[in-house]
């Protein structure tokens, strides 16, 4: 069983279930600084679009939201008329253009150890100059289950040291590191920047 198959048999209720109170909006705030109005944000591992992709619609960027469940992306493009919605894995994107931001809340985590060390110097090549990755992932290296409505989900992560390693190797050294912020629920939070 796949994380991609529970989201896919669960997106409704996982859309149903999610907490919209926009927790998030400080590190939003943060990956967005710099960003100009109109901007191009890519909204990796999207998931129903609410609400981190409504909030970036609704305040003017041009938003592309990436997904490998089709349900998900479904859902997505019902909140979000106007933005872009592409079916890929974050594993292998092939994409046509840069970001202003890059924002993988919820997503980036549910790779494997070698899929992360694999991807995100991809991921961290369509960063735009000066363009800024926000992802959240573990306080540490290690593997642990969730659960999504009662289905088994992975998570995994690796050292906060092996993240700025792999990141500053791709030109967007790490910014911030806070684990289980408590401002954001616990989340930790990885923030980068790819140089101007």
């Amino acid at each position: 069983m796949s994380n991609r198959d529970v989201y896919q048999r669960q997106a409704e209720t996982y859309a149903a279930e999610r907490n919209i109170s926009l927790f998030e909006r400080p590190w939003l705030d943060r990956v967005l600084a710099d960003v100009p109005s109109g901007g191009a944000v890519l909204d990796l591992g999207c998931g129903a679009g609410a609400p981190i992709g409504v909030f970036l619609s609704d305040a003017g960027y041009d938003v592309t939201g990436v997904d490998y469940a089709p349900a998900m992306l479904a859902l997505y493009a019902r909140r979000l008329p106007q933005a872009r919605v592409i079916e890929a894995d974050m594993r292998a994107l092939a994409l046509d253009r840069q970001f202003d931001a890059i924002i993988g809340w919820g997503s980036f985590f549910h790779l494997t150890q070698d899929a992360q060390r694999a991807a995100l110097p991809t991921i961290a090549e369509y960063l735009a100059p000066g363009g800024r990755l926000l992802l959240t992932v573990g306080p540490g290296a290690g593997e642990v289950w969730g659960t999504v409505a009662g289905e088994r989900v992975y998570h995994a992560s690796l050292s906060p040291d092996e993240y700025a390693e792999i990141l500053s190797a791709a030109g967007a050294p790490v910014e911030a590191f806070v684990p289980e912020d408590p401002e954001a629920r616990g989340h930790t939070l990885l923030l980068a920047r790819r140089a101007v």
